[in-house]
């Protein structure tokens, strides 16, 4: 399994999924950093079967917010991660859909943020759901590794 944090720490809530990826690294779990620009998530995340893709997302929902999306059978909304490349996640599940470059098993853990100017911190919500966000990576993955029996760590 694959734990992949997207986002900018220098954004404010745009790094809550580099933030999640960074706490579960420190718990053992392997994990990558990418921005979010979609080519190079398409390029990340065709190393492996079951990923599990943290980001900084924007529904209209409150701040906190955490959001679990099955990209395989639900449409993620171009207005829910948004990117500062341009294209995003959304666009990178949409472009490696039809390309066959979707792994098997793709789950979108969005966190609801608030703000995203530069150098700010996270707002307290998001701050708490990163916390929230870390408890259920580790649950999938620890799930995962009862399942397949294959738990990689750093």
């Amino acid at each position: 399994m694959l734990v992949i944090g997207c986002g900018n720490r220098d954004r404010s809530d745009d790094g809550a999924g580099v933030m999640v990826a960074e706490r579960v690294r420190k718990l053992g779990v392997h994990a990558e950093i990418c921005t979010g620009e979609s080519l190079a998530l398409i390029e990340t995340w065709s190393r492996a079967d079951d990923v599990i893709l943290v980001d900084a997302v924007v529904t209209g929902a409150p701040a906190g917010k955490v959001w679990l999306w099955n990209a395989r059978s639900q449409k993620i909304q171009r207005s829910v991660s948004t990117s500062t490349h341009g294209l995003g996640v959304a666009e990178a599940i949409e472009l490696a859909h039809p390309l066959g470059r979707l792994p098997h098993r793709l789950q979108v853990l969005g966190i609801e943020g608030r703000r995203f100017d530069i150098g700010g911190d996270l707002s307290p919500e998001v701050a708490c759901a990163v916390e929230e966000a870390v408890q259920r990576v580790v649950a999938e993955v620890l799930r995962h590794h009862r399942v397949h029996g294959n738990l990689k760590c750093e």
